[in-house]
């Protein structure tokens, strides 16, 4: 049985101009041309990349790009060429190092009454934006649902990210990662973190299922991974992907111990330590004695109110009145109170870094 074989046509005033370009610079194969008395038709290879370079085809002459390891050695150097077809050609590294966009520090205050717009986005799932200024790109916080249970179309993927979490807030969700084992199950007040680049997949979830994904930066790459089968054989619990390890961290049986703002009690992820403070992730109750005034110097803050309701006092600020799915950033230096929290309230706190100061009083 014969390949099935794509390609894309590209036109051209006189293929022999043509020629020398496409296999000497861009260094491609020609593969076929014809008529042999007045070729007006040829064939390339390469890359990836099958083109067919026809005089007098009638589509416009388009852009190419080429992803290299190694863009200084391809071409000669040169990142931008002009095929004589008037073809343009990119040429750009294949796996371009990440970049952190500067915090653009802002005091945020997200809440679900008021009806921010639910957008459909990768397998279906419904994304709510949580943080909509991103704080200059430097991270994306998202409300996620799964309004219908049952098998999720996704497969086999990874992110190129700097700090992922997936803390689930209601329902349920089967996922399945990367010398991890078998498939777990995140259930309501369970995490995991997503090390950069950790191939995994989202199997099946209930009716409803509701998380929060934290991504930093904001804008980062999804890869489909179409050669690796999960489960994998291996299980590496130790396994570090750039410095980061995976992280399944359960509510249930949990040790509560007092918070780092008085009034409150916590319950610690374990996220810093397996960062190596990279992030934090705290989920907070109340507990004994009066909220005070404090203010911190970790360059992102964010917190979303999982249950209950707290006030949030700002100073030079009204306050907010916040309840169940609202979410809020302070900025570093701000000092703020979370006062009058009800006795079923519940926070989830990340932080970025994981390690920080606080100071305490007005």
């Amino acid at each position: 049985m014969s390949d099935t074989i794509a390609e894309i046509r590209l036109p051209t005033q006189e293929l022999r101009n043509d020629i020398p370009f496409y296999t000497k610079v861009l260094g491609m194969k020609m593969d076929m041309i014809y008529p042999a008395d007045d070729p007006r038709t040829a064939v390339f290879s390469g890359h990836g990349l099958r083109l067919r370079i026809e005089k007098g085809a009638q589509e416009s002459p388009g852009t190419i790009r080429i992803l290299t390891e190694d863009p200084d050695g391809f071409a000669e150097g040169q990142r931008r060429l002009t095929a004589p077809n008037g073809t343009r050609v990119e040429i750009e590294e294949r796996h371009p190092p990440m970049v952190m966009p500067e915090t653009v520090h802002s005091f945020v205050v997200r809440r679900l009454k008021d009806q921010a717009p639910w957008i459909i986005g990768r397998a279906g799932m419904h994304y709510r934006d949580l943080v909509p200024d991103r704080l200059g790109g430097s991270i994306i916080a998202s409300h996620i649902r799964i309004p219908d249970g049952g098998p999720v179309p996704d497969m086999v993927h990874f992110h190129r990210v700097g700090f992922q979490l997936i803390f689930c807030i209601h329902g349920w969700v089967d996922v399945v990662y990367e010398d991890q084992g078998d498939k777990m199950r995140l259930t309501a007040g369970d995490c995991f973190i997503q090390p950069p680049e950790i191939r995994h997949r989202v199997l099946e979830a209930s009716d409803n299922v509701q998380v929060i994904e934290i991504g930093v930066p904001a804008e980062h790459v999804t890869e489909i991974d179409h050669e690796m089968t999960l489960p994998t054989p291996d299980y590496r619990p130790e396994r570090e992907w750039q410095g980061q390890r995976f992280v399944y961290n359960r509510a249930e049986g949990a040790e509560w111990v007092p918070f780092r703002l008085p009034g409150y009690i916590c319950r610690d992820t374990t996220i810093a330590e397996n960062t190596k403070g990279v992030a934090g992730v705290q989920v907070v109750r109340r507990g004994d004695g009066a909220p005070q005034w404090a203010a911190h110097d970790t360059d992102i803050h964010f917190t979303f109110v999982m249950n209950g309701t707290v006030t949030l006092e700002g100073e030079g600020r009204e306050p907010y009145q916040l309840e169940q799915g609202d979410a809020f950033v302070i900025p570093p230096g701000m000092k703020t109170r979370l006062s009058e929290p009800s006795q079923d309230v519940e926070l989830l706190e990340v932080t970025l870094p994981g390690v920080f100061n606080t100071t305490l009083g007005q």
